[in-house]
């Protein structure tokens, strides 16, 4: 076939011809790797150092131009901030709240055209790839808004003298190491995230992008995506898991699925908090701005979801031997405490289990109140400035079961700005069997619901740190109780007879109204916060004043009934002590008829021996 095809002058003419054009091809493709490698270099670092007005400079040990491929491989980047150029700028009040240091090791740059960036001063590449990047990344607040710079040129004015424009279709980066140090709180906060892949598409910067606030960082779209995330907060009592975190920029939007929030071991002997557990399927984000978080660390969404997951409250079973006061536990304060600007419009929890429990030391047991099936709506969460002149009410609606039966409505309203911390709440409990709040009653109180149907429950107070006043109307049927002692032995809770006879008879009230047409009785409740009451059990207190009396356990009523009792026991003591005695006097008297009987014997015995 070969010698065939040879076998014509023209055909050998041809492929001598094509030869010699593939050869020149690739030994001007060699000559033009080499001379293209420092003109590279220097476009490179000219544009960096242009583009960050000297405050970074970039560097690399190598670079190859494939032009045959399109394609450049460069390798060990560092990109590196001047530090002589930010301190002088941060003398000036003119330095960056971020810094970004950046190590690869392999940088391509596939479909280039360099006979376009070398005539044309066009940087046109449709995809740039880094694999396995070392980022490191600090923040340090040296200013809440964009200050005052001489030099308001844009990114595309300040190197238009070097390039007309630069366009990317993709850049990747995969498996990115990211370290970020954190100076803006008290303590340096460290976070390092691994396994996290980096996607940003259509980057473009000229003269119509300069101004486009549709683009971030001049992309239309950055992708991050970021699995299996854990670390433990900055105090040390919890630790966080992500198992997977993705956030677009074109869509403003943070997706967190399977986050978790555990104390860490030995929590009660680190704090006298309250122990909170988050378990979440899923947090959705929305509308986030972005590039107002990475400049001032400021957090500004339109709605935050959370979805199907459980939040476990238990209060710190060591007494508070101490007055400190607890206010931080107070929702609206501690969100004043973050130290963070936040503007949230709407949080909105969906399908989320709520318990609290506490421990009863009398007892030698736990119980447990649950809020099953909530769902919520708060609105106005910020504690930005400006925000707060305009509205500085939070409101909340909180729809659940409680107990996994009755149905509960509860609303609050939040003063953020007020001195007393001032809030109210009001609510409204459906239908159900008393008996199923036991698992609560029964460690916490000491008292066995027996029998009882609630038919509505409402609440109304005006609150703040110092004080609570309301009103409560409880309605119901047929209340029986057990009073409850504790057995240590068996480690179980056993029936007071005498004192259930006494609760049923002499305190309880049985129904209200107690007849059918009349005025159901009410009560008001003005109750003074102790310092040391967490917000859940000074809302929980100030309920259970109101229900005491409700049903007939008020003060006087209870203080009456434990004198009537006291005075039982002590009859009941004098009677056996009587009683005792009688038995004595008998078993003496007994005795007595005995010995005289032995000694009347004892005689006679005496004067037989002497005959």
């Amino acid at each position: 076939m070969a010698s065939n095809f040879l076998k014509h002058k023209w055909q050998k003419i041809t492929l001598i011809t094509t030869g010699i054009f593939l050869a020149l091809l690739f030994i001007v493709a060699f000559f033009v790797n080499l001379y293209w490698s420092p003109i590279l270099s220097a476009k490179v670092k000219s544009a960096v150092l242009n583009g960050t007005d000297s405050l970074y400079t970039v560097d690399f040990s190598a670079a190859e131009l494939h032009i045959l491929e399109g394609r450049i491989i460069i390798y060990n980047i560092d990109l590196k901030v001047d530090s002589a150029v930010y301190n002088r700028r941060k003398a000036q009040h003119l330095a960056p709240n971020n810094l970004t240091t950046l190590h690869v090791k392999r940088l391509v740059l596939s479909h280039i055209h360099p006979l376009k960036l070398y005539f044309d001063h066009i940087l046109d590449i449709d995809r740039i790839t880094l694999t396995s990047p070392d980022v490191k990344m600090s923040h340090q607040l040296n200013h809440l808004k964009d200050t005052v710079n001489k030099d308001n040129r844009t990114l595309w004015q300040k190197i238009s003298r070097s390039l007309k424009y630069i366009h990317v279709g993709d850049i990747f980066l995969n498996d990115v190491k990211l370290k970020y140090d954190d100076y803006s709180g008290k303590t340096l906060a460290v976070s390092e995230l691994r396994e996290m892949n980096i996607q940003a598409n259509e980057l473009l910067i000229d003269s119509l992008t300069q101004t486009d606030t549709s683009r971030t960082l001049y992309c239309k779209d950055i992708v991050a995506d970021l699995n299996n995330y854990k670390g433990t907060l900055p105090n040390g009592l919890y630790t966080y898991t992500v198992n997977r975190l993705k956030f677009s920029t074109h869509t403003a939007q943070i997706n967190i699925f399977g986050f978790s929030l555990i104390p860490t071991p030995g929590f009660f002997s680190k704090t006298d908090q309250g122990r909170y557990t988050i378990k979440l399927d899923s947090i959705q984000l929305n509308k986030f701005d972005f590039l107002t978080y990475n400049k001032y660390h400021s957090v500004s969404a339109s709605s935050l979801i959370f979805s199907h997951g459980s939040l476990d409250i238990f209060g710190n079973p060591n007494p508070h031997t101490n007055n400190k006061d607890r206010i931080k536990s107070f929702p609206h304060v501690a969100l004043g405490l973050i130290g963070t600007d936040i503007k949230i419009d709407t949080i909105l929890a969906r399908k989320i289990d709520i318990s609290y429990g506490e421990h009863n030391k009398k007892s030698g047991q736990s119980g447990t109140i649950t809020f099953n099936n909530t769902h919520g709506e708060l609105l106005n969460i910020t504690t930005n400035k400006s925000a707060l002149q305009k509205n500085n009410i939070a409101k909340a609606h909180i729809t659940s079961h409680f107990m996994d039966s009755g149905k509960l409505d509860t609303y609050f309203t939040f003063n953020l700005t007020a001195g007393d911390a001032a809030y109210s709440y009001k609510g409204q409990l459906g239908p159900m069997d008393m008996g199923v709040i036991n698992p609560a009653t029964m460690p916490l109180a000491l008292v066995k619901i027996t029998s009882g149907t609630l038919k509505q429950f409402d609440f109304d107070f005006e609150a703040n740190r110092n004080a609570s006043k309301g009103k409560v109307i409880i309605l119901y049927n047929d209340l029986k109780v057990n009073i409850l002692k504790a057995d240590s032995v068996n480690a179980s809770l056993n029936n007071k007879l005498v004192a259930s006879m006494f609760a049923n008879v002499f305190i309880l009230k049985h129904n209200n109204p107690d007849q059918a047409g009349e005025i159901p009785r009410s009560f008001n409740v003005n109750y003074n916060r102790p310092v040391n009451s967490p917000f859940f059990k000074t809302i929980w207190q100030t309920l259970l004043l109101g229900i005491k009396p409700a049903v007939g356990y008020d003060e006087k009523t209870r203080k009456a009934t434990a004198a009537r009792m006291a005075k039982g026991e002590l009859n009941k003591k004098n009677h056996l002590l009587k009683k005792a005695r009688r038995i004595q006097k008998r078993a003496e008297r007994k005795l007595n008829r005995k010995l005289k009987k032995e000694q009347k014997e004892a005689r006679k015995y005496a004067e037989l021996n002497k005959r």
